[in-house]
């Protein structure tokens, strides 16, 4: 589960919620708004190894290519193409 908690809290008890973050992230907010997420240094990590690596399409092979072409989606994952037709990419 996720702590939430003002930007003023963890100002007065930044220790508390870097013991918090360990254990689960925490939810910074500043006027009401979810604004930064504490989390443990090894979640950041897993994230940060997690993130994408991103190529132009110039530089793909013809067999590239072809490879993207043939490839399928994994069964159960129909659900993604919702996203082509509603515009909501990772990307926004």
């Amino acid at each position: 589960m996720t702590s939430t908690v003002t930007a003023a809290a963890v100002s007065k008890n930044f220790g508390a919620y870097q013991d918090a973050a360990v254990r689960e992230p925490v939810i910074i907010t500043k006027n009401g708004r979810p604004r930064t997420v504490l989390i443990a240094y090894e979640d950041y990590m897993r994230l940060a190894r997690r993130d994408r690596r991103v190529e132009a399409t110039t530089v793909l092979s013809d067999a590239d290519i072809a490879a993207v072409e043939q490839a399928e989606m994994e069964p159960g994952s129909d659900h993604l193409n919702a996203e082509l037709t509603t515009g909501k990419h990772a990307a926004d």
